[in-house]
């Protein structure tokens, strides 16, 4: 008997893409971590223009870092698997530093009001169970 091979696609399973756009609350997450990351990348620009020794240094330190936000805001755009991890990374961290913002003097207040408020809502987003449909994450069973 003869046996017709088997094509090399039909024995790996790929992630079905997502039907559609993606829902609403993946798009607000995706807009709160582009958000986060332009707020980062404007403190680096900032910070090289400083008039301190190592301030070119530390800003584009900074720079980098907003690559984090900014590339899980696209990959939660384009609805990416990937993306939720660093994205709920980047609202983790921002947590503390709203609180230090907040407990500091001056116009800094708001500013973290606002950031404890944007990682707040990014967090419930993102673990919200129509984005974790949608990124194609398995639920475990309670």
């Amino acid at each position: 008997m003869s046996q017709t091979p088997k094509s090399p696609s039909s024995d790996t399973t790929q992630p079905a893409e997502p039907a559609g756009p993606p829902p609403l609350r993946l798009i607000l997450a995706a807009a709160v971590a582009g958000l986060e990351g332009l707020a980062v990348a404007a403190w680096g620009i900032i910070m090289c223009f400083t008039d301190s020794d190592n301030a070119v240094l530390a800003g584009l330190l900074v720079l980098v870092l907003a690559a984090l936000p900014l590339g899980a805001a696209y990959g939660l755009r384009k609805a990416r698997r990937w993306s939720r991890g660093p994205a709920l990374i980047m609202q983790l961290l921002a947590l503390p530093v709203a609180w230090t913002m907040v407990k500091s003097d001056g116009a800094v207040v708001a500013g973290g009001a606002v950031l404890g408020a944007l990682a707040i809502a990014g967090l419930v987003l993102l673990v919200h169970p129509a984005t974790t449909d949608a990124l194609g994450i398995r639920r475990t069973a309670a």
